[in-house]
């Protein structure tokens, strides 16, 4: 079964569940995945709903970030949960030992050898750990490996 499938099947079970807000959470992501097909008139494969994920993850944590700062834990509270419903969907998440053992295999195989190089790691690296690592951290581990 594809990501998408899963994610079409367990919208219908908070629907059977009446779990309102882990069903409005994954209409988000519905409606997402549906929009990147309509304005890219693509079929959306598991690497491409996992990018779409990952964004809506990703804003979320920086929509709880502001929350915190306007003392408004309420918001931040439902922000994390949408978070956590999301989060299912994303493949098992790499260690910072692994980012980093795999960065450095990135940087020798493209032959990087400075902070030049950012942009040319940074693609590889992208391509080979999309969804399986967070990208803050991947950016951190790059530019460790590129600054001796």
């Amino acid at each position: 079964m594809s990501l998408k499938e899963q994610i079409t099947e367990d919208m219908k079970t908070a629907m059977r569940a009446k779990d309102s807000a882990r069903l409005g959470t994954i209409r988000l992501l519905m409606a997402a995945m549906k929009q990147k097909e309509v304005d890219e008139r693509i079929e959306l494969d598991d690497v491409a709903v996992i990018a779409i994920v990952d964004k809506l993850i990703k804003q979320r944590k920086d929509s709880v970030a502001a929350y915190l700062s306007a003392n408004r834990q309420d918001l931040a509270d439902v922000e994390s949960a949408e978070m956590k419903v999301l989060e299912v969907y994303l493949p098992q998440r790499l260690s910072a030992e692994e980012i980093t053992a795999a960065v450095q295999a990135i940087v020798a195989q493209v032959g990087a050898t400075g902070p030049g190089d950012m942009g040319k790691v940074m693609g590889a690296v992208k391509a080979q750990l999309a969804g399986k690592a967070d990208m803050g951290w991947v950016s951190a581990a790059v530019k460790q490996a590129l600054n001796p």
